[in-house]
């Protein structure tokens, strides 16, 4: 059995869904010192709602809540149902400290105590 719903009253549930879909996600995206939500997230992209975010293309940092999962390149991919998809190009994992261009032995000590008598 299909429902027909007039076209105010599938607007207002849509209008629902996607703020509903702000509320609950912890995703964002930062760029140009702005942030924005993300709605949903997969493998090679995200969504955020079309109406909230301007046009993005480029570098954008991508983060849940305070951690700071990655510094992704992007491409806008397609909209639908109020939701802009965007595409990464590149997605680098963020990390804390800086790689070492060496490698550590396993017993290598901590750091260096010195007798100061």
């Amino acid at each position: 059995m299909e429902e027909i719903l007039s076209k105010e009253i599938q607007a207002g549930l849509d209008a629902a869904r996607l703020d509903s879909m702000r509320k609950a996600s912890r995703l964002r995206i930062a760029v140009d010192g702005q942030q924005y939500p993300v709605v949903r997230q997969w493998k090679t992209g995200f969504a955020v709602i079309a109406t909230d975010v301007p046009a993005l293309r480029g570098l954008v940092d991508l983060y849940d809540g305070a951690v700071h999962l990655f510094q992704c390149l992007i491409v806008a991919s397609d909209e639908e149902n109020g939701e802009m998809g965007y595409e990464f190009k590149r997605a680098t994992a963020a990390a804390d400290k800086a790689p070492l261009d060496f490698v550590r032995s396993a017993d290598a000590p901590a750091g260096l105590i010195t007798d100061a008598r």
